[in-house]
């Protein structure tokens, strides 16, 4: 679904992206609402209103993706699928990076080497374009932060988005009352179904984000980390092949560079997730009480020469 909905802003023309932005906020904070009343996961609000620090954290949450839904939809709407992929490509080595310079963690060398790559591909496309691919850093860097702030809140995925969309909500409507005033509102103005697009951009926000907290509980991590990268490869063919978006070669190499890196990550992230699990079971093997039959035989003497030897487990 996050894949396929560059296909879905354009029908919402001629809405600007800012008007299509307040819509999304006022109309998810209805979805996500009406989902929390129906699941009855009201616990997490009286906390929530009870911590200051929290409060601003989930404001700072609100005003980065703000400007992250913001700038995607005017990408999608003005011809920049492709540099919009590229942005959800690099955020993983973004993340990695904020990690690195904020949280203070330490990389192992295939980390460095992917960071490495990834910097190079910015730079071949920033030869490329003539310019910095600003709109892809900035997607990514939001993004990254976004996930950093929502890291230190720590609340699920469904009340996480209703406390920043209540935040957005005011300022939202505000905005479309605003361009009511005016007379330049277009909900309303296109017909019946035009109207119906733009509420249904809550839906649009909230199904994937309810399916995907659904996954996290199923889906082992590793697993569920490479399939996020389907949503930028789905978005990179729809702007390759469905929008007619230009690619000249320098612009496949800084591609190829960035899923080079990518690829890199993922090899680490797999590797390291198949050390620690088999350190695990390590681990719970020694710990293990030893059985009461296997007490008696070690106490037992030594058998003869003859004796089979015991088989272990090469697992």
């Amino acid at each position: 679904m996050w894949g396929l909905v560059p296909l879905f802003w354009p029908l919402l023309k001629p809405s600007g992206a800012v008007e299509i932005l307040a819509h999304r906020m006022v109309w998810s904070l209805l979805v996500v609402g009406l989902a929390l009343l129906a699941l009855r996961r009201w616990s997490w609000l009286p906390e929530l209103i009870r911590s200051p620090r929290k409060l601003g954290l989930i404001t700072v949450a609100a005003a980065v993706i703000s400007v992250n839904w913001g700038l995607y939809i005017w990408s999608v709407n003005n011809g920049q699928v492709v540099e919009a992929s590229l942005g959800y490509f690099i955020n993983p080595l973004v993340t990695i990076a904020l990690g690195v310079l904020v949280l203070k963690e330490r990389l192992r060398p295939a980390q460095w080497t992917a960071v490495g790559v990834g910097f190079a591909a910015v730079v071949v496309l920033s030869v490329g374009y003539g310019r910095l691919p600003w709109i892809s850093l900035t997607l990514a860097f939001s993004f990254a932060i976004y996930g950093l702030v929502k890291k230190k809140v720590n609340l699920g995925g469904l009340e996480s988005l209703a406390a920043e969309t209540a935040v957005q909500f005011l300022p939202a409507l505000g905005f479309l009352l605003f361009l009511g005033t005016r007379g330049t509102l277009s909900f309303g103005a296109h017909g019946a179904g035009h109207a119906a697009l733009l509420a249904a951009t809550g839906v649009v926000t909230a199904v994937p984000l309810i399916c995907f907290g659904a996954a996290a509980i199923r889906v082992p991590l590793s697993t569920l980390g490479l399939l996020q990268y389907l949503a930028p490869v789905f978005q990179f063919l729809l702007g390759v092949v469905y929008f007619h978006e230009a690619m000249p070669p320098e612009r496949w190499a800084g591609f190829s560079l960035v899923w080079l890196a990518l690829t890199i990550l993922s090899w680490d992230a797999l590797r390291t997730a198949r050390r620690s699990r088999a350190a695990v079971e390590a681990a719970g093997r020694e710990t293990a009480p030893v059985p009461a039959a296997a007490r008696e035989t070690a106490a037992a003497p030594p058998a003869t020469a003859a004796a089979p030897q015991p088989v272990t487990d090469p697992a």
